[in-house]
């Protein structure tokens, strides 16, 4: 098995993008940021530190924020080069490069334990209405699953599928599409 922190260091890019985007979900929701730590070796990678929030929304918001961010970053800076590694197999370094920096930056779009507990903590204190603690619930269980999953390389091979696979299937759809016409 690899350790933790030299994988941490290989795909470090995408530390930087998560935490990157709590801090951006941060100011978008209004929410005060004191401390950001974008990449260190330890337990947490990466964090921020910021004011309680307000709202149950802006909670959830922020807590899977990076979901979003590193899966759409992840497959953008990738796309053109995927099909050059994974589809023509005559790919240059650069190439590989974006490909290594896009499935870095997706691999880390799961939002961390942390994370999860956060959302949780932020929901039992203001008293969130059962029917929102009831739809959230299934999101915390599969944050959890995908720690879990992390062990297993889940985080890798979401993070190989959006960066590699996503622009192939995009160029696919596309294909019908014109062909359709």
């Amino acid at each position: 098995m690899i350790p933790g922190w030299i994988i941490m260091i290989a795909t470090f890019p995408g530390v930087i993008v998560h935490e990157l985007a709590h801090q951006l979900f941060c100011r978008w929701m209004r929410v005060a940021v004191f401390e950001v730590c974008y990449f260190r070796i330890g337990n947490p990678s990466g964090y921020v530190v910021h004011e309680p929030t307000k709202s149950h929304a802006q909670n959830i918001v922020i807590g899977i924020g990076p979901f979003l961010v590193n899966t759409i970053l992840g497959a953008a800076v990738t796309f053109s080069s995927a099909l050059s590694v994974y589809r023509f197999h005559n790919a240059g370094i650069l190439d590989y490069i974006l490909a290594w920096l896009g499935i870095s930056i997706a691999m880390h779009a799961f939002p961390s334990t942390g994370d999860a507990q956060s959302i949780w903590a932020g929901l039992k204190a203001k008293n969130a209405p059962l029917w929102l603690m009831i739809l959230t619930a299934p999101i915390i269980g599969l944050i959890y699953i995908g720690a879990l999953g992390s062990f297993l390389w889940l985080d890798y091979f979401y993070g190989a599928a959006v960066a590699l696979f996503t622009p192939t299937l995009v160029v696919m759809i596309m294909t019908y599409l014109s062909m359709a016409r």
